[in-house]
């Protein structure tokens, strides 16, 4: 049999997602993918429904053996019980395609009866490949030798797991390059999707009021790179967020800082659309946040590695034409150097070609291409 595009919506499909736990980019992901298979069943470790519920309505859930109230709180600290939380989930019927969505345990998945399976992969799980070193100093002295064994067999675990997967989707030329890196497997490239309703109006561009950060407030999200450059410069800062580092960085800043936690969509883009740049220091995967704040003519500023160069635009000879600016040293000199440059040549930026940019990583592009990858598995052309 030929698939074609008009099957996919008849097709049974199994979604692998690593946690529902919060609402960010690898869970919006799932739901921009949900759309085109109506009748698709997910299968998650850690499941919380309050939060994400909502967002998956009209569709079947289901939660391995760890999915309780006192383990879910603490899941990113749990990372060594992964593997027997994949193993306790089993496929419920007989699908015709995985789809496993994977930073984390998911492409784990058991699957005797070798049904097709693509990997939508975010990243090789960061703290067993490449990024080992920067979750270690987050922790303190005494467990860190604890957590160096636990991480090396988990890594080894999800070295058992590369071969369970027919085709692996990279969301950056970033993440590819570690499939290839870390797992000696080739890696199609999608960029994630862009929500379609962040693009509905041309962005006017007022004058910005503060500088913005904007995402989780975890360790490798560098955030307290900011609060130390804003402490010393008294510049207006806003985050948007929540993590586990904001309460320790929120006593740190002063009152020119502000925290204002997570916000719904609403009040979120009118702190965007005020904002001077977004400030992203961060070595991410790919990262949508810089997009989203693009969508609406915000230019950002970024630390000049990952997944950044694939999204934001540089032109130093023609600032019109760019969509923002980077800093390459991890440091607070660094990105004062780089925020006394933007404010140098803030108003060059046209807002109407950063949204142009923004938009042409839209959602429509995203589910055509990854329909074309989904029929390639499926019709055996990978």
């Amino acid at each position: 049999m030929k698939y074609t595009e008009q099957d996919l919506k008849e097709l049974k499909v199994a979604f692998v997602h690593y946690w529902f736990v919060t609402w960010r980019g690898g869970e919006k992901v799932v739901k921009s993918l949900l759309k085109l298979f109506p009748k698709a069943d997910i299968y998650t470790l850690f499941f919380e429904p309050n939060v994400c519920g909502p967002h998956l309505s009209g569709h079947r859930v289901y939660s391995s053996n760890l999915n309780l109230p006192i383990v879910r709180n603490h899941y990113q600290k749990l990372f060594s019980l992964y593997p027997l939380g994949i193993k306790s989930l089993k496929l419920k019927k007989q699908y015709d395609l995985i789809i496993s969505s994977e930073s984390g345990p998911a492409k784990g998945i058991a699957n005797p009866n070798r049904i097709p399976h693509l990997c939508y992969i975010h990243s090789p799980m960061r703290y067993c490949w490449g990024f080992t070193d920067a979750y270690l100093d987050t922790l303190p002295n005494w467990s860190r030798s604890m957590a160096k064994h636990l991480f090396e067999r988990l890594r080894k675990w999800d070295l058992t797991t590369i071969n369970n997967v027919d085709l692996y989707v990279a969301n950056s030329n970033n993440v590819a390059n570690r499939v290839r890196k870390y797992y000696n497997k080739p890696a199609r490239i999608c960029f994630p999707p862009i929500a379609g309703e962040l693009f509905k109006n041309d962005p006017n561009r007022m004058q910005g009021e503060y500088y913005l950060s904007f995402g989780a407030i975890t360790p490798y999200k560098n955030i307290d790179l900011l609060v130390e450059t804003f402490n010393q410069s008294g510049e207006k800062l806003v985050v948007i967020g929540d993590g586990s580092e904001r309460e320790k960085l929120e006593k740190q800043a002063k009152p020119n800082i502000q925290f204002l936690g997570s916000l719904p969509d609403s009040d979120m883009l009118g702190y965007i659309r005020r904002a001077r740049a977004l400030l992203y220091p961060g070595e991410e995967d790919f990262g949508m946040v810089p997009l989203e704040v693009m969508s609406q003519g915000v230019p950002v500023i970024a630390y000049g590695k990952g997944g950044a160069l694939e999204s934001v635009v540089e032109n130093k000879k023609d600032v019109s034409k760019s969509s923002g600016i980077f800093f390459y040293e991890d440091t607070v000199e660094s990105l004062k150097k780089a925020l006394e440059y933007f404010e140098g040549i803030e108003n060059q930026f046209d807002a109407k070609w950063i949204y142009r940019h923004a938009r042409s990583f839209g959602e429509d592009r995203f589910q055509n291409e990854m329909i074309a990858h989904i029929l390639d598995l499926l019709n055996n052309k990978y």
